[in-house]
C-alpha cells in the first residue's frame, strides 16, 4: 500500500500528460472528469467534485465556500452534486482555488457567474487567474482557460472567514507560483479534526529544477513546500487530486459503513508528502549530475 502511495503522484502526472496531449480533443473524456456521487465527508464537509479532479463544498450557517472547480466542462458535474445533496448554487458566497492550471481552475469563471460568490486567490497566483492560465512557466498557452476576476488576494498565512468557519491559506508554490494548501478544522461526532487540502506538491512532466529561466527560484520554492507541508497538523487528508488521497476507495469503504471514517488519514498524508518529496530530491540530484 504505501509504495503504490508513492507511485500515484507519478502515476497522476502522465495522467495530466495525456489529458494535456487531448486538451482539444472530446472534452468528456478527459481523464479524472466522470461523474461520481457526491457525499459527505465528514462534518459540514463535502465531495462535489468529479472521479479525480476534485471539488470541495463547505457548508456554513451564512453560506457556503467552494475549493476548485475542475475543468469548465466540470461545472455541471458540480452543479448537480450540489444539488443533489440538497444545498443551492446561489449559496455559495465564496470560491478559493488551489492553484491555475485548467484542471483546476478552468471552471471558476463559470462558477462565478453562476453563483455570485467572490474569488479568493493567494497574491502570486491571482495574476496567472486573470490571464485565464496564459504565459505559465511550464505550458505557455497551451491550456488557457476562460479567465476569472479575484475579488479578495491573500497572502501565507492569511485566514478566510465565513459563518464561523475559518481556511487559512499555506503558500506552497513550486507546481505554480502561487500553489496554495488550505487547511480548517471540522467538528464531527463531538471531536475535532485537522483538515488539509493539499494544492499541489508534484512536478510535472518537462519542468526543470535548475537553471529554469522561466522560474529561477523554483528548486527553493518547492524546499520550502515540502518543509510547510511537514509541519501542518493532519488527521483528513484532501487534495486537488483524487489519485493523491485514493478518494474513490476510501469514498466506496465510506459508503459501506466502515468505522472509523476511512478518509482519517494522517499516516496516508505523511507517506505523501514522503513519496513526492522523494520525487523532488531525486531530480534534483539527477540534474546535478548534468
Amino acid at each position: 500500500m504505501i509504495a503504490m502511495r508513492k507511485l500515484l503522484p507519478i502515476l497522476l502526472l502522465l495522467s495530466l500528460w495525456s489529458a494535456l496531449a487531448a486538451a482539444q480533443k472530446d472534452p468528456a473524456v478527459r481523464p479524472g472528469n466522470q461523474s461520481v456521487e457526491p457525499f459527505r465527508i465528514l462534518g459540514n464537509l463535502y465531495y462535489v467534485g468529479a472521479s479525480d479532479i476534485t471539488s470541495f463544498l463547505i457548508v456554513t450557517l451564512e453560506g457556503n465556500i467552494l475549493l476548485d472547480s475542475g475543468y469548465e466542462e466540470t461545472v455541471p458535474l458540480i452543479r448537480d452534486s450540489v444539488k443533489k445533496l440538497g444545498f443551492k448554487m446561489e449559496d455559495v458566497k465564496l470560491l478559493l482555488n488551489s492553484h491555475s492550471h485548467f484542471d483546476h481552475a478552468g471552471g471558476l469563471a463559470a462558477l462565478k457567474h453562476l453563483t455570485g460568490a467572490k474569488m479568493v486567490a493567494m497574491d502570486t497566483e491571482a495574476p496567472l487567474l486573470a490571464r485565464g492560465g496564459k504565459d505559465d512557466f511550464r505550458f505557455g498557452d497551451d491550456i488557457a482557460f476562460p479567465p476569472v476576476e479575484v475579488d479578495r488576494i491573500v497572502h501565507d498565512g492569511d485566514t478566510v472567514t465565513l459563518g464561523g468557519v475559518t481556511l487559512t491559506a499555506h503558500k506552497t508554490p513550486g507546481h505554480t507560483p502561487g500553489c496554495t494548501t488550505w487547511t480548517m478544522k471540522v467538528q464531527d461526532g463531538g471531536k475535532t479534526y485537522d483538515i488539509v487540502f493539499v494544492g499541489s506538491d508534484t512536478i510535472n512532466p518537462g519542468v526543470v529544477l535548475t537553471h529554469n529561466p522561466k522560474y529561477p527560484g523554483i528548486a527553493a520554492d518547492y524546499a520550502h513546500t515540502f518543509e510547510v507541508l511537514k509541519s501542518l497538523p493532519c488527521d483528513i487528508f484532501l487534495a486537488s487530486h483524487g489519485s493523491f488521497f485514493d478518494l474513490n476507495g476510501k469514498a466506496e469503504r465510506l459508503r459501506k459503513g466502515e468505522t472509523p471514517n476511512p478518509f482519517i488519514d494522517p499516516e496516508g498524508y505523511r507517506e505523501h508528502v514522503k513519496g513526492t518529496e522523494g520525487v523532488y530530491r531525486a531530480q534534483l540530484a539527477k540534474e546535478a549530475k548534468r
